[in-house]
Protein backbone atom coordinates (compact mmCIF):
# COMPACT_ATOMS: atom_id res chain seq x y z
CA UNK A 1 0.00 0.00 0.00
CA UNK A 2 1.47 3.59 -0.93
CA UNK A 3 2.50 5.93 1.57
CA UNK A 4 1.59 9.86 2.02
CA UNK A 5 4.10 12.03 3.39
CA UNK A 6 4.10 15.97 4.68
CA UNK A 7 5.92 18.11 6.94
CA UNK A 8 3.85 19.55 9.82
CA UNK A 9 5.07 20.97 12.89
CA UNK A 10 8.67 20.84 11.91
CA UNK A 11 8.29 17.08 11.33
CA UNK A 12 8.29 14.58 8.35
CA UNK A 13 5.22 12.30 8.49
CA UNK A 14 5.03 9.23 6.38
CA UNK A 15 0.77 7.35 6.42
CA UNK A 16 -0.83 4.78 4.99
CA UNK A 17 -2.77 6.03 1.53
CA UNK A 18 -5.94 4.45 0.99
CA UNK A 19 -8.02 4.85 -2.23
CA UNK A 20 -10.49 2.29 -3.54
CA UNK A 21 -10.43 3.48 -7.09
CA UNK A 22 -6.73 2.98 -7.25
CA UNK A 23 -5.24 6.74 -7.32
CA UNK A 24 -1.76 7.69 -6.24
CA UNK A 25 -0.80 9.04 -2.95
CA UNK A 26 -0.70 13.01 -4.03
CA UNK A 27 2.99 14.13 -4.37
CA UNK A 28 2.03 17.60 -2.65
CA UNK A 29 0.60 18.01 0.46
CA UNK A 30 -0.48 21.09 2.55
CA UNK A 31 -1.84 21.13 6.07
CA UNK A 32 -4.79 23.47 6.41
CA UNK A 33 -8.30 23.72 8.74
CA UNK A 34 -11.12 25.85 9.75
CA UNK A 35 -9.53 29.24 8.75
CA UNK A 36 -8.41 28.12 5.35
CA UNK A 37 -10.64 29.95 2.58
CA UNK A 38 -12.67 28.14 -0.08
CA UNK A 39 -11.31 29.94 -3.19
CA UNK A 40 -7.55 29.21 -1.56
CA UNK A 41 -8.44 25.15 -1.10
CA UNK A 42 -9.91 25.02 -4.37
CA UNK A 43 -7.04 26.75 -6.48
CA UNK A 44 -4.20 24.66 -4.75
CA UNK A 45 -6.35 21.26 -5.70
CA UNK A 46 -6.70 22.64 -8.92
CA UNK A 47 -2.90 22.81 -9.02
CA UNK A 48 -2.56 19.06 -7.65
CA UNK A 49 -1.85 19.92 -3.99
CA UNK A 50 -3.34 17.46 -1.68
CA UNK A 51 -5.13 19.54 1.40
CA UNK A 52 -5.01 17.26 4.65
CA UNK A 53 -7.67 18.81 7.20
CA UNK A 54 -7.28 19.15 10.35
CA UNK A 55 -9.94 21.31 11.82
CA UNK A 56 -13.64 20.55 12.36
CA UNK A 57 -15.28 17.46 10.20
CA UNK A 58 -18.27 18.96 9.66
CA UNK A 59 -16.42 22.73 8.43
CA UNK A 60 -14.59 19.93 5.94
CA UNK A 61 -17.82 18.86 4.57
CA UNK A 62 -18.61 22.85 3.47
CA UNK A 63 -15.12 23.19 2.21
CA UNK A 64 -16.22 20.26 -0.06
CA UNK A 65 -19.30 21.45 -1.09
CA UNK A 66 -18.13 24.59 -1.82
CA UNK A 67 -15.26 23.70 -3.93
CA UNK A 68 -18.25 21.70 -5.79
CA UNK A 69 -20.11 24.73 -5.98
CA UNK A 70 -16.85 26.19 -8.00
CA UNK A 71 -16.42 23.36 -9.96
CA UNK A 72 -19.64 23.53 -11.15
CA UNK A 73 -20.64 26.92 -12.06
CA UNK A 74 -21.31 27.51 -15.59
CA UNK A 75 -18.35 28.76 -17.81
CA UNK A 76 -18.11 31.93 -19.18
CA UNK A 77 -19.30 32.87 -22.17
CA UNK A 78 -17.36 32.59 -25.48
CA UNK A 79 -17.77 32.52 -29.50
CA UNK A 80 -20.02 30.22 -30.48
CA UNK A 81 -19.00 26.86 -31.10
CA UNK A 82 -20.32 23.90 -33.27
CA UNK A 83 -22.32 21.65 -31.24
CA UNK A 84 -20.41 18.35 -30.34
CA UNK A 85 -21.40 14.95 -31.92
CA UNK A 86 -23.12 13.00 -29.24
CA UNK A 87 -19.88 10.38 -28.92
CA UNK A 88 -17.92 13.82 -28.81
CA UNK A 89 -20.61 15.17 -25.68
CA UNK A 90 -19.68 12.28 -24.00
CA UNK A 91 -16.55 11.86 -24.16
CA UNK A 92 -16.20 15.54 -22.90
CA UNK A 93 -18.52 14.67 -20.25
CA UNK A 94 -16.28 11.72 -19.17
CA UNK A 95 -13.83 14.47 -18.97
CA UNK A 96 -15.02 16.71 -16.81
CA UNK A 97 -16.42 14.16 -14.47
CA UNK A 98 -12.64 12.58 -13.84
CA UNK A 99 -11.54 16.08 -13.44
CA UNK A 100 -13.95 16.91 -11.15
CA UNK A 101 -13.70 14.31 -8.73
CA UNK A 102 -9.57 14.32 -8.75
CA UNK A 103 -9.72 18.22 -7.84
CA UNK A 104 -12.28 17.43 -4.89
CA UNK A 105 -10.46 13.90 -4.19
CA UNK A 106 -7.64 16.18 -2.77
CA UNK A 107 -9.30 16.88 0.61
CA UNK A 108 -7.99 14.27 2.96
CA UNK A 109 -8.98 13.39 6.00
CA UNK A 110 -6.73 11.36 8.49
CA UNK A 111 -7.86 7.72 10.38
CA UNK A 112 -6.58 6.49 13.54
CA UNK A 113 -6.55 3.01 14.10
CA UNK A 114 -9.99 1.08 14.19
CA UNK A 115 -11.59 3.18 11.75
CA UNK A 116 -11.52 6.26 14.05
CA UNK A 117 -11.82 10.06 12.85
CA UNK A 118 -9.81 12.13 14.96
CA UNK A 119 -11.45 15.30 13.89
CA UNK A 120 -13.87 17.24 15.99
CA UNK A 121 -17.79 16.57 15.46
CA UNK A 122 -16.75 13.43 13.28
CA UNK A 123 -19.45 11.05 12.85
CA UNK A 124 -18.80 7.18 14.12
CA UNK A 125 -17.69 5.21 10.35
CA UNK A 126 -16.46 2.27 11.57
CA UNK A 127 -18.99 -0.28 10.47
CA UNK A 128 -19.32 1.74 6.93
CA UNK A 129 -15.06 1.72 6.89
CA UNK A 130 -15.34 -2.31 7.93
CA UNK A 131 -17.38 -3.18 5.00
CA UNK A 132 -15.52 -1.45 2.33
CA UNK A 133 -11.85 -2.11 3.90
CA UNK A 134 -12.19 -4.65 6.73
CA UNK A 135 -10.90 -4.69 10.32
CA UNK A 136 -7.88 -2.17 10.42
CA UNK A 137 -5.35 -1.38 13.69
CA UNK A 138 -3.52 1.24 11.50
CA UNK A 139 -3.49 4.75 11.04
CA UNK A 140 -4.06 5.58 7.37
CA UNK A 141 -4.86 9.09 4.65
CA UNK A 142 -8.00 8.87 2.64
CA UNK A 143 -10.56 11.98 0.63
CA UNK A 144 -13.20 12.60 2.21
CA UNK A 145 -15.27 12.18 -1.03
CA UNK A 146 -14.75 8.68 -0.66
CA UNK A 147 -15.28 8.77 3.28
CA UNK A 148 -18.65 10.21 2.46
CA UNK A 149 -18.98 7.67 -0.12
CA UNK A 150 -18.94 4.90 2.32
CA UNK A 151 -21.42 6.68 4.66
CA UNK A 152 -23.89 6.90 1.90
CA UNK A 153 -23.31 3.50 0.93
CA UNK A 154 -23.12 2.17 4.25
CA UNK A 155 -26.53 3.87 4.84
CA UNK A 156 -28.30 2.12 1.34
CA UNK A 157 -26.55 -1.03 2.83
CA UNK A 158 -28.94 -0.94 6.04
CA UNK A 159 -32.19 0.56 4.25
CA UNK A 160 -32.29 -1.13 1.00
CA UNK A 161 -33.83 -0.70 -1.95
CA UNK A 162 -37.57 -1.62 -2.82
CA UNK A 163 -38.05 -3.86 -5.33
CA UNK A 164 -41.42 -4.12 -7.40
CA UNK A 165 -40.67 -7.28 -8.91
CA UNK A 166 -40.18 -8.90 -4.89
CA UNK A 167 -43.54 -7.44 -4.24
CA UNK A 168 -41.73 -4.56 -2.60
CA UNK A 169 -39.22 -6.66 -0.53
CA UNK A 170 -35.66 -4.89 -0.35
CA UNK A 171 -32.47 -5.85 -1.89
CA UNK A 172 -29.28 -4.47 0.01
CA UNK A 173 -26.03 -3.51 -2.08
CA UNK A 174 -22.90 -3.33 -0.36
CA UNK A 175 -19.97 -0.88 -1.23
CA UNK A 176 -18.74 -1.30 -4.48
CA UNK A 177 -21.81 -3.17 -6.05
CA UNK A 178 -24.07 -1.26 -8.22
CA UNK A 179 -27.41 -0.56 -6.65
CA UNK A 180 -30.94 -0.96 -8.49
CA UNK A 181 -32.26 1.45 -8.48
CA UNK A 182 -32.68 1.83 -11.82
CA UNK A 183 -35.71 -0.22 -11.46
CA UNK A 184 -37.14 -0.63 -15.21
CA UNK A 185 -34.69 -3.42 -16.25
CA UNK A 186 -36.16 -5.62 -12.82
CA UNK A 187 -39.23 -5.66 -13.72
CA UNK A 188 -38.62 -6.45 -17.64
CA UNK A 189 -37.39 -9.70 -15.68
CA UNK A 190 -40.67 -10.30 -13.58
CA UNK A 191 -42.69 -10.01 -16.76
CA UNK A 192 -41.03 -11.95 -19.66
CA UNK A 193 -42.43 -15.31 -19.75
CA UNK A 194 -40.20 -18.19 -18.72
CA UNK A 195 -39.33 -20.38 -21.09
CA UNK A 196 -38.34 -23.05 -18.96
CA UNK A 197 -38.79 -22.98 -14.88
CA UNK A 198 -36.53 -26.00 -14.07
CA UNK A 199 -32.71 -24.29 -14.18
CA UNK A 200 -31.91 -20.50 -15.14
CA UNK A 201 -28.50 -18.66 -14.79
CA UNK A 202 -28.36 -14.98 -13.48
CA UNK A 203 -24.87 -14.10 -15.31
CA UNK A 204 -22.99 -11.32 -13.53
CA UNK A 205 -25.55 -11.25 -10.76
CA UNK A 206 -24.52 -8.19 -8.65
CA UNK A 207 -26.68 -8.13 -5.66
CA UNK A 208 -28.34 -10.68 -6.70
CA UNK A 209 -31.90 -9.01 -7.70
CA UNK A 210 -32.19 -10.93 -10.60
CA UNK A 211 -31.89 -14.71 -9.31
CA UNK A 212 -34.05 -13.62 -6.53
CA UNK A 213 -36.92 -12.45 -9.04
CA UNK A 214 -36.28 -15.85 -10.67
CA UNK A 215 -36.41 -17.91 -7.68
CA UNK A 216 -39.68 -15.85 -6.84
CA UNK A 217 -41.08 -16.29 -10.34
CA UNK A 218 -40.49 -20.14 -9.59
CA UNK A 219 -37.63 -21.37 -10.99
CA UNK A 220 -36.53 -24.87 -9.68
CA UNK A 221 -32.69 -24.22 -9.75
CA UNK A 222 -31.21 -20.95 -9.88
CA UNK A 223 -27.50 -20.12 -10.04
CA UNK A 224 -25.92 -16.93 -9.55
CA UNK A 225 -22.28 -16.52 -10.77
CA UNK A 226 -19.93 -13.29 -10.46
CA UNK A 227 -16.16 -12.75 -10.46
CA UNK A 228 -16.50 -9.96 -7.84
CA UNK A 229 -15.75 -11.30 -3.94
CA UNK A 230 -17.73 -8.16 -2.68
CA UNK A 231 -20.81 -8.50 -5.43
CA UNK A 232 -20.76 -13.00 -4.04
CA UNK A 233 -21.10 -11.94 -0.72
CA UNK A 234 -23.62 -9.11 -1.15
CA UNK A 235 -25.87 -11.51 -3.34
CA UNK A 236 -25.29 -14.35 -0.92
CA UNK A 237 -26.66 -12.37 1.93
CA UNK A 238 -29.52 -10.83 -0.04
CA UNK A 239 -30.93 -14.28 -1.05
CA UNK A 240 -30.56 -15.75 2.36
CA UNK A 241 -32.28 -12.93 3.13
CA UNK A 242 -34.66 -13.06 1.15
CA UNK A 243 -35.20 -17.00 1.75
CA UNK A 244 -35.03 -18.25 -1.73
CA UNK A 245 -32.97 -21.42 -3.03
CA UNK A 246 -30.04 -19.55 -5.08
CA UNK A 247 -26.39 -20.92 -5.74
CA UNK A 248 -24.12 -18.65 -5.85
CA UNK A 249 -20.82 -19.21 -7.51
CA UNK A 250 -17.60 -17.67 -8.25
CA UNK A 251 -17.69 -17.72 -11.96
CA UNK A 252 -15.90 -15.66 -15.01
CA UNK A 253 -19.38 -15.30 -16.59
CA UNK A 254 -20.96 -19.46 -17.19
CA UNK A 255 -20.84 -21.59 -15.15
CA UNK A 256 -21.15 -25.55 -15.83
CA UNK A 257 -23.99 -27.17 -17.47
CA UNK A 258 -26.74 -26.07 -19.29
CA UNK A 259 -30.09 -24.25 -18.58
CA UNK A 260 -33.29 -23.75 -19.91
CA UNK A 261 -32.81 -19.81 -19.31
CA UNK A 262 -29.72 -17.80 -19.18
CA UNK A 263 -29.89 -14.04 -18.15
CA UNK A 264 -27.45 -11.65 -18.22
CA UNK A 265 -27.35 -7.90 -17.60
CA UNK A 266 -24.04 -6.78 -18.87
CA UNK A 267 -22.91 -3.25 -18.73
CA UNK A 268 -24.41 -0.91 -20.91
CA UNK A 269 -21.63 1.01 -22.30
CA UNK A 270 -18.15 0.47 -24.05
CA UNK A 271 -15.53 2.20 -22.31
CA UNK A 272 -12.86 1.88 -19.18
CA UNK A 273 -14.50 2.00 -16.20
CA UNK A 274 -12.89 4.80 -13.98
CA UNK A 275 -14.02 3.12 -10.64
CA UNK A 276 -15.41 0.51 -9.04
CA UNK A 277 -19.20 1.17 -9.19
CA UNK A 278 -18.35 2.40 -12.92
CA UNK A 279 -17.80 -1.78 -13.84
CA UNK A 280 -21.19 -2.46 -13.67
CA UNK A 281 -21.51 0.46 -16.44
CA UNK A 282 -18.69 -0.11 -18.78
CA UNK A 283 -17.42 -2.45 -20.95
CA UNK A 284 -14.10 -2.01 -22.00
CA UNK A 285 -14.28 -3.37 -25.55
CA UNK A 286 -17.43 -5.10 -24.94
CA UNK A 287 -16.07 -7.77 -23.61
CA UNK A 288 -18.78 -8.90 -20.98
CA UNK A 289 -21.46 -8.57 -23.88
CA UNK A 290 -19.11 -10.46 -26.66
CA UNK A 291 -18.03 -13.66 -24.27
CA UNK A 292 -21.86 -13.70 -23.01
CA UNK A 293 -23.08 -14.09 -26.70
CA UNK A 294 -20.33 -15.93 -28.10
CA UNK A 295 -20.58 -18.87 -25.29
CA UNK A 296 -24.35 -18.70 -24.44
CA UNK A 297 -25.59 -20.89 -27.25
CA UNK A 298 -23.00 -24.10 -25.60
CA UNK A 299 -25.11 -23.39 -22.04
CA UNK A 300 -28.96 -23.20 -23.21
CA UNK A 301 -30.71 -26.43 -23.61
CA UNK A 302 -32.10 -27.02 -26.83
CA UNK A 303 -35.58 -25.18 -25.92
CA UNK A 304 -33.68 -22.58 -23.99
CA UNK A 305 -33.89 -18.73 -23.99
CA UNK A 306 -30.96 -16.25 -23.41
CA UNK A 307 -32.14 -13.27 -21.87
CA UNK A 308 -30.20 -9.94 -22.63
CA UNK A 309 -31.49 -6.79 -21.16
CA UNK A 310 -29.78 -3.95 -22.64
CA UNK A 311 -29.79 -0.39 -22.69
CA UNK A 312 -29.46 1.54 -26.15
CA UNK A 313 -28.07 4.52 -24.88
CA UNK A 314 -24.74 3.50 -26.02
CA UNK A 315 -26.07 3.50 -29.66
CA UNK A 316 -27.61 7.25 -28.65
CA UNK A 317 -23.92 8.31 -28.12
CA UNK A 318 -22.58 6.63 -31.01
CA UNK A 319 -20.77 4.15 -29.44
CA UNK A 320 -22.38 1.07 -31.08
CA UNK A 321 -24.84 0.73 -33.82
CA UNK A 322 -27.71 -1.76 -33.43
CA UNK A 323 -26.33 -3.11 -36.83
CA UNK A 324 -23.43 -3.71 -34.55
CA UNK A 325 -25.39 -5.60 -31.90
CA UNK A 326 -27.39 -7.74 -34.23
CA UNK A 327 -23.83 -8.50 -36.22
CA UNK A 328 -22.92 -10.30 -32.35
CA UNK A 329 -26.33 -12.00 -32.47
CA UNK A 330 -25.42 -13.54 -35.73
CA UNK A 331 -22.24 -14.32 -35.54
CA UNK A 332 -22.56 -16.19 -31.94
CA UNK A 333 -25.51 -17.93 -33.78
CA UNK A 334 -28.35 -16.97 -32.09
CA UNK A 335 -31.61 -15.16 -33.09
CA UNK A 336 -34.13 -12.83 -31.66
CA UNK A 337 -37.01 -15.10 -30.26
CA UNK A 338 -38.57 -11.66 -29.23
CA UNK A 339 -38.09 -8.06 -27.37
CA UNK A 340 -39.67 -6.30 -24.69
CA UNK A 341 -38.72 -2.84 -24.04
CA UNK A 342 -39.47 -0.22 -21.22
CA UNK A 343 -37.86 3.90 -20.87
CA UNK A 344 -36.24 5.26 -18.08
CA UNK A 345 -38.18 6.72 -15.38
CA UNK A 346 -34.62 8.31 -13.67
CA UNK A 347 -34.97 12.13 -13.41
CA UNK A 348 -31.66 12.68 -15.29
CA UNK A 349 -33.72 11.93 -18.60
CA UNK A 350 -35.93 14.48 -17.86
CA UNK A 351 -33.02 16.81 -17.15
CA UNK A 352 -32.71 19.18 -20.18
CA UNK A 353 -29.58 20.67 -18.61
CA UNK A 354 -27.66 17.19 -18.35
CA UNK A 355 -24.99 17.69 -20.98
CA UNK A 356 -26.19 14.11 -22.23
CA UNK A 357 -30.51 14.79 -22.53
CA UNK A 358 -31.12 13.90 -25.67
CA UNK A 359 -29.72 10.39 -25.91
CA UNK A 360 -31.11 9.80 -22.21
CA UNK A 361 -34.81 11.24 -23.03
CA UNK A 362 -34.32 9.01 -26.03
CA UNK A 363 -33.39 6.08 -24.12
CA UNK A 364 -34.63 2.19 -24.29
CA UNK A 365 -33.84 -0.35 -22.37
CA UNK A 366 -34.81 -3.85 -23.87
CA UNK A 367 -34.85 -7.52 -22.74
CA UNK A 368 -33.61 -9.41 -25.88
CA UNK A 369 -35.20 -13.10 -25.94
CA UNK A 370 -32.49 -15.30 -27.97
CA UNK A 371 -32.26 -18.68 -28.70
CA UNK A 372 -30.20 -20.90 -30.59
CA UNK A 373 -32.18 -21.61 -34.60
CA UNK A 374 -33.83 -25.16 -35.21
CA UNK A 375 -32.39 -27.40 -36.90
Amino acid sequence: MDEISWREDGRDHHVRWRSENGAPAPGRVVVIGDETRADDAYRLACEGTALLWRGDFQNARQLLMAMARRIDRPPRRSRRKPEPSQAQAFHLHRQARAQRARTLGMLLIPFDPGHVIPLHRAPPVQDACTEAYGPDDQPYIVSLREVLGLIGAHEWRVKGVPIPALDGDRIHPHYGVFSPVRGEYVDLVGAAPLPSATTAFDIGTGTGVLAAVLARRGVERVVATDLDPRALACAQENVDRLKVEVEVLHADLFPQGRAGLVVCNPPWVPGKPSSRLEHAVYDPGGRVLRGFLSRLGDHLEPDGEGWLILSDLAEHLGLRTRDDLRALFESSGLEVAGRLDTRPVHPRAADPGDPLHAARAAETTSLWRLRRPPG
